[in-house]
């Protein structure tokens, strides 16, 4: 009997056991599409044997569990390369939005195909057309013309070059109100699970932690420390702290000079110089890195060409026979140059064509205008040859970080792959794995009846009609 009764004990724990991997299973099938789910299993651990006389009998089974199956190495490698590929994404967007300005494609980066470049080249041509025919006041009413449209075409640039900066400061500032959203939340699950799973895997609680995380990373470069109890602490990449346990250090904004500075840290400083990665990191490095340049460059470009032409036409007679003023008007420096550049004439006869001691018809000054577009004058190089080589630039910069992210998400894809065959739900795994448990569950329900059957025989001496 008391074998029987080992029997019945083994049935009974080996029907609970697939009874407990047949739910853990179901439970996979019920997730498969909830984002950030952790595929489980079973955790079968053999009990402990006994041993009578020579002879060792084992005990049976018991399943434990469930277990998340999650990799933590690979899951922070993960979160890393999400901040790498947002950011590089960022960056892509914003210098699309500069190419598109002047009308680049990832075709043609040609300086004479934009709008810049053709009022450039117009104003050359008009200066030019100047020098056949002085006194002619349309020949003049041309220049002045196409001097106004160089210089609507030098402002046009540079104010949506501002407007792409202006928009990079919205994104800052709604970015860092979504990180701070999402640093509460993870404060909060990081309180639930040391209170509820300390010294082990939290489960649920945990694939909602670092679904939390990723979400995050797609936001802001971060560094992840793992604490005592099962917790996390949270720091930027240049290391100020932003979460840790269950308090939440929310990041803020301030307005300097025009650009939103992000603050964060115990106590806040300002630490916009240093955050990488995220979509935060790629609007910081096209904000502070690469608009600056272009727009410096542009400003460079409008300054030098406009003073030059009211240098070289103060030199001259105008059409009055009185020297010459200035055409265009500037500011002090080269500084917002671009955006400030204006006409300060509009009157044809004001173009000095003649030199001293021309008469009115006289050629001199206007042959000097008109050379200005081959003169090496803006940053040692012609005012085109800068141009085209301003447009390459920009060109080669977007041309770069589109190829950039598009390595970026490519390895994205292949780590998140490598992590899904480890934690994601195969139904076609699942619904093996739901036949196994069913028949070893349907073997030890047949034992559990052969051993029954076997005791009712025992108990009625054979008499198997006796007791059913």
């Amino acid at each position: 009997m008391g074998t029987l009764n080992s029997a019945l004990a083994l049935a009974q724990q080996a029907l609970m056991a697939n009874q407990t991997a047949l739910n853990i299973t179901s439970n996979n099938v019920a997730n498969q599409n909830t984002p950030g789910y952790t595929r489980e299993v079973a955790s079968w651990t053999e009990n402990d044997t006994v041993t009578i006389g020579s002879t060792t009998l084992g005990m049976g089974v018991s399943a434990g569990g469930p277990v998340s199956q999650r990799d933590r190495v690979l899951e922070q490698r993960l979160q890393q390369q999400i901040q790498v590929q947002a950011q590089s994404q960022s960056l892509e967007d914003s210098l699309n939005q500069v190419q598109s300005i002047f009308g680049l494609t990832s075709n043609s980066t040609s300086a004479s195909s934009t709008a810049l470049g053709t009022a450039l080249n117009n104003f050359y041509n008009a200066l030019s057309s100047l020098t056949a025919n002085p006194s002619d006041t349309a020949t003049r009413q041309k220049v002045i013309s196409a001097a106004s449209n160089l210089a609507g075409a030098f402002n046009s640039a540079a104010n949506q070059m501002a407007g792409v900066s202006s928009d990079l400061n919205k994104q800052v500032s709604s970015d860092v109100d979504t990180v701070n959203g999402l640093l509460s939340t993870i404060a909060s699950l990081n309180q639930k699970i040391s209170s509820t799973s300390p010294n082990a895997d939290a489960g649920v609680l945990e694939d909602q932690r670092q679904q939390a995380i990723g979400q995050l990373s797609q936001y802001i470069g971060l560094d992840q420390i793992s604490n005592e109890n099962n917790q996390i602490t949270l720091t930027t990449t240049n290391g100020a702290v932003l979460m840790s346990g269950n308090q939440a250090y929310p990041m803020s904004t301030i307005q300097v000079g025009g650009k939103t500075k992000v603050m964060a840290g115990v106590p806040p400083a300002d630490v916009t110089s240093g955050l990488t990665g995220g979509a935060l990191g790629g609007a910081l490095a096209a904000r502070d890195q690469s608009l600056p340049q272009y727009q410096s460059a542009l400003d460079e470009l409008a300054y030098d060409v406009a003073t030059q032409v009211n240098q070289v036409n103060a030199q001259g007679l105008d059409g009055n026979g009185n020297a010459g003023q200035a055409i265009f008007q500037l500011p002090a420096t080269s500084s917002g140059a671009a955006s400030l550049i204006a006409m300060a004439t509009t009157d044809p006869q004001s173009i000095a064509a003649a030199a001293v001691g021309e008469g009115a018809t006289g050629t001199g000054n206007a042959l000097l205008l008109a050379g200005l577009a081959n003169s090496a004058n803006v940053g040692g190089a012609t005012p085109f040859e800068f141009l085209t080589s301003l447009m390459g630039q920009i060109g080669n910069d977007t041309a770069a970080a589109v190829a950039d992210n598009t390595t970026q998400q490519a390895a994205l894809s292949q780590m998140s792959s490598q992590r899904n065959a480890l934690s994601a739900v195969s139904l076609d795994e699942e619904a093996a794995n739901l036949t196994q448990y069913q028949r070893a569950y349907e073997a030890a329900a047949k034992l559990f009846s052969i051993t029954d059957e076997m005791m009712a025989s025992a108990l009625n001496l054979g008499v198997t009609t006796a007791v059913s």
